[in-house]
């Protein structure tokens, strides 16, 4: 799909912060390098790389050279599921003092994605090609008490200034999650498409965005031919009660058959541009968010 002049002033440096690029137990349309490469289409400045089951830096650093005459920088982070030992420090502290720039709490670990694990697959979730163990990874212990993993990974999100993401948590505990980042000096946090898994309400949404939390939405669930989960009116909608301020628009796209994430992008933004978004407002949530976010500038 080829960008319109307006799209293509709006897309040029974009960056996406969460893009499942392989390789992982779960099948990818593309790896790393091949998506910094089709990146260049419309200059994308950056995209994190994102697998749900392990630490992505390590795959980066092992491909360096590959990277090489590619101008779209990809960038790692860790997903706190069973696969990395849950709510990890450990595993935390080594990623991003290797240049990981997300954390996110546990996805299909949490006991929210359990729960809503058939409606998933349904929906278009994908799942492993090995066969994996998972167990909840929970905030909580038996007695209701935050386990001190919790804020000793708080802690290290703060020094290190990477974001700290909510995963697929229940709205609750994601409340809670971003509260103990308020308080341990965390700088900058955002949650993942709040309308599916998590399904925050917009009032939800707000409240987070209240408290400094970015909203990200994909833009791989607003593709009318390629597993639309809403329409974009609902976009618009959360975009209206979030703000432009506390919005990032990425494509949570890389599996196997749908749409690539430039071709989302093309997509999505032209849908918003017809609905009267401008391109002020657009590449507010497509650059300069996102690029605050990740500490490029």
């Amino acid at each position: 799909m080829e960008a319109s002049p307006a799209v293509a002033r709006i897309l040029d440096g974009m960056v996406d912060l969460h893009c499942h690029s392989g390789p992982g137990p779960f099948p990818r349309e593309f790896d790393h390098v091949d998506g910094a490469r089709d990146g260049q289409r419309i200059n994308m400045r950056a995209f994190v790389a994102k697998s749900h089951h392990h630490n992505t830096v390590m795959d980066l650093q092992a491909a360096h050279r590959s990277f090489e005459g590619i101008s779209t920088r990809v960038f790692g982070g860790i997903v706190l599921n069973n696969q990395v030992g849950g709510i990890n420090p450990y595993a935390v502290e080594m990623c991003v003092r290797m240049g990981g720039k997300i954390v996110w709490f546990p996805t299909f670990s949490s006991r929210r994605h359990i729960e809503f694990q058939e409606e998933a697959l349904a929906l278009g979730f994908p799942s492993s090609a090995v066969q994996l163990t998972t167990v909840p990874v929970l905030l909580h212990d038996d007695e209701g008490r935050l386990r001190p993993e919790v804020v000793q990974v708080a802690d290290v999100v703060a020094e290190s200034g990477a974001v700290l993401n909510g995963g697929h948590l229940h709205p609750d505990d994601m409340a809670e999650l971003f509260a103990v980042g308020v308080e341990r000096g965390v700088e900058r946090m955002a949650v993942s498409h709040p309308n599916f898994i998590t399904d925050l309400t917009v009032a939800q949404g707000v409240a987070l965005a209240e408290r400094g939390v970015f909203v990200e939405h994909e833009v791989g669930m607003y593709l009318p031919d390629d597993h639309q989960h809403f329409g974009i009116e609902v976009l618009l909608e959360w975009i209206e009660a979030v703000g432009v301020e506390r919005t990032v628009l990425a494509s949570d796209l890389g599996q196997i058959g749908r749409t690539r994430p430039v071709d989302a992008f093309i997509e999505v933004t032209t849908a918003l541009l017809d609905h009267g978004v401008d391109e002020k407002n657009l590449r507010r949530m497509l650059v300069d968010n996102p690029t605050y976010l990740l500490g490029l500038d």
